[in-house]
């Protein structure tokens, strides 16, 4: 996934890999065969295993910490383009994100973001209309939505975050290039500012070829009992 061995490259053949690794020609082949059945690789008698992956200069990664800017540095590193910016009564799922009324007007914008020409984020984002309406579609093609409301006086404090899974729907899969009820990474994010008001709503959807989450743990003993802890 990361690139080590290049599209087309050969991979190690069993007996290398039994070497390398210490284990049987057995869980050798039987490794080799799974990735032939994820699609990564080709495997032809006599001719070795042929790696049939290209990573598009490879996946973003994010970890605890840097999970929380990542939204930020999607811009830095990718082209954005805005399918819609509208504005709407919140209606009565997004009035319970957002603590208005349902009847209350709300900015909606659907954004994709690609990394390296592919298709990397398919991201909806609720705003208050009072908020919304002191910057325009343009104005978010190149920054996040959270860089306007702080450019138009907006203190934002604090955000509530939530990293599940989800299948791909006809509309999302069409912007991300892929087949209806493809596995995507979901992160919602609820952005409040100092008096604890909520000004923003944002769920992205993430291609998990495109958009990888890791972290480094430390096992700690406090005296009563061991636990993983984020290094």
């Amino acid at each position: 996934m990361n690139g080590e061995y290049p599209d087309q490259s050969l991979l190690p053949s069993e007996h290398e890999l039994a070497n390398l690794f210490g284990v049987s020609r057995i869980t050798a082949k039987r490794a080799l065969n799974e990735v032939a059945a994820e699609g990564l690789c080709i495997r032809r008698r006599g001719l070795g295993s042929r790696v049939t992956y290209n990573p598009a200069g490879g996946p973003l990664k994010s970890d605890t910490q840097g999970l929380l800017d990542i939204f930020s540095d999607l811009y830095l590193r990718t082209e954005g383009r805005v399918l819609e910016f509208s504005y709407a009564p919140a209606g009565k799922r997004i009035a319970e994100v957002l603590e208005i009324d349902e009847s209350a007007e709300v900015q909606r914008s659907t954004r994709t973001r690609r990394l390296d020409g592919t298709p990397l984020s398919y991201l909806t984002t609720y705003v208050p209309a009072d908020l919304g309406r002191h910057y325009d579609r343009g104005h978010i093609v190149h920054q996040a939505v959270v860089t306007m409301l702080e450019k138009t006086g907006v203190e934002v404090a604090n955000a509530d975050q939530t990293i599940t899974a989800t299948l791909a729907e006809a509309i999302a899969a069409e912007a991300l290039e892929i087949k209806q009820g493809a596995p995507l990474l979901r992160i919602s994010r609820i952005v409040r500012d100092r008096d604890n008001r909520v000004v923003e709503y944002i769920v992205g959807l993430y291609r998990p070829d495109q958009f990888q989450y890791s972290m480094s743990l430390l096992r700690v003993d406090d005296g009563i009992r061991q636990f993983w802890a984020v290094k």
